[in-house]
């Protein structure tokens, strides 16, 4: 007989876990990174992605209520469309969870060259070193309880916060690019979006949480309800920051918008912590789906080893840890975060065609839902820089070509 969990999380606890999904390298980097592309209307990107997150939160609500499986979307690619689209899948996510945890890494390394006024060089060495640290823990069977993952979330939502009221007491500056086309507002909403995955953690609680059907489409919604009015706020306090004019996107940070003193430390506090949480859900996210695709032969089988307390996988691990060191290697924060946008667009939009294959009488989200979010996903996709879009279309075409010749 199969043990269930016991149902003991609430709506709130819900939410808390969902916002410690979210919050991290989105809203302590990636705003200013749209706000460079988009300038003034980085607002409007803002809420593009957020709908798009949307749709694709709830897809992923209906797809775990209905198939409750460990690894997210590879697994919904083979039962509700072909192997193809689940080893797609697969792929994508470790590439763009990947390329989203190089973000963080370079990130914290960014923020802690700033905070420490040392040489800008060392922040690619810092990045590699947390990225092997937290693989060490992940491999002693470190994992974030939910009174660690609440203290995360409390300890950035009040540096987010300090840095609003701080960017509100500023006078306002006009951020334009030379033309600010829409183009540019779909090309930020694209990588903006990015700032909100995370929410599929919630969509795969429905063993845990309490009347799952209700709890969990409200949970989501209330989540980016909550991560789009801290963006929101973000976006418009930095855009009123006189130094904002002429910022580096490829090594931005909020702290680096500050004056020095308690505020910048306190945002520079949240900016590492969180990103240090996003780095520690990453490698363990990424590995346990590579410890799956080694499990079905997708990846070499010896991927799929276990330790023997069977508490890690080892190898699946270190693989993990070695992609996101080589995309770290390439030490530019935007290229890293546009190659994770194309790519987890691209999954999303798979999570989106998997939701409508799912049957009526399992069906709580409506079809209009997954087709927007399909829309949304494919259509954002094609908005990334044209070097982004052109290796990974290369990078899919490859994996269908090694799956074929695999058959």
């Amino acid at each position: 007989m199969n043990q269930q969990l016991v149902r003991s999380t609430s709506m709130e606890g819900a939410i808390v876990l969902g916002l410690g999904s979210i919050l991290g390298t989105g809203a302590f980097v990636s705003v200013g990174i749209g706000a460079d592309i988009a300038g003034g209307a980085v607002l409007w990107a803002i809420l593009i992605a957020a709908v798009t997150a949307l749709c694709n939160g709830l897809s992923s609500a209906q797809l775990a209520s209905a198939h409750s499986v460990s690894g997210g979307t590879y697994e919904y690619g083979y039962r509700f469309l072909t192997p193809a689209y689940g080893v797609t899948a697969g792929s994508l996510f470790v590439v763009a969870k990947s390329a989203s945890a190089a973000t963080a890494a370079l990130a914290v390394g960014w923020y802690m060259t700033n905070a420490m006024a040392i040489p800008d060089y060392l922040a690619q060495w810092i990045a590699a070193a947390v990225l092997v640290l937290f693989t060490l823990l992940v491999l002693g069977g470190v994992k974030r309880t939910n009174w660690v993952n609440a203290a995360i979330v409390t300890v950035s939502i009040v540096a987010l916060l300090a840095f609003i009221i701080n960017g509100h007491q500023q006078t306002a500056v006009v951020v334009e690019r030379a033309s600010v086309e829409w183009w540019h507002v779909l090309q930020a909403a694209a990588l903006l979006f990015v700032a909100y995955t995370g929410y599929g953690r919630i969509a795969t609680m429905g063993e845990e949480v309490q009347n799952p059907r209700r709890v969990i489409p409200l949970a989501v919604v209330l989540t980016l309800a909550v991560v789009t009015l801290l963006y929101l706020g973000v976006g418009n306090a930095l855009l009123r920051f006189p130094s904002i004019t002429n910022f580096q996107a490829e090594h931005f940070s909020l702290a680096s918008l500050l004056p020095s003193g308690p505020i910048q430390w306190l945002v520079t506090l949240g900016a590492v912590v969180a990103m240090g949480g996003v780095i520690l859900n990453l490698i363990l996210g990424v590995s346990r789906v590579v410890l799956a695709m080694g499990r079905r032969a997708d990846l070499p089988m010896r991927f799929a080893n276990l330790n023997d307390q069977q508490t890690s996988a080892p190898p699946a691990t270190w693989l993990t840890c070695i992609v996101m060191l080589v995309l770290v290697a390439i030490g530019d924060i935007k290229t890293a975060w546009s190659f994770s946008a194309f790519t987890v667009l691209v999954y999303y939009g798979i999570t989106n065609l998997a939701a409508l294959k799912v049957a009526k009488s399992d069906r709580f989200v409506p079809k209009w839902v997954s087709i927007l979010g399909l829309v949304s996903c494919l259509g954002l996709a094609v908005f990334v820089p044209w070097q982004v879009l052109l290796s990974g279309l290369i990078f899919i075409v490859a994996v269908l070509l090694i799956h074929q010749l695999r058959r």
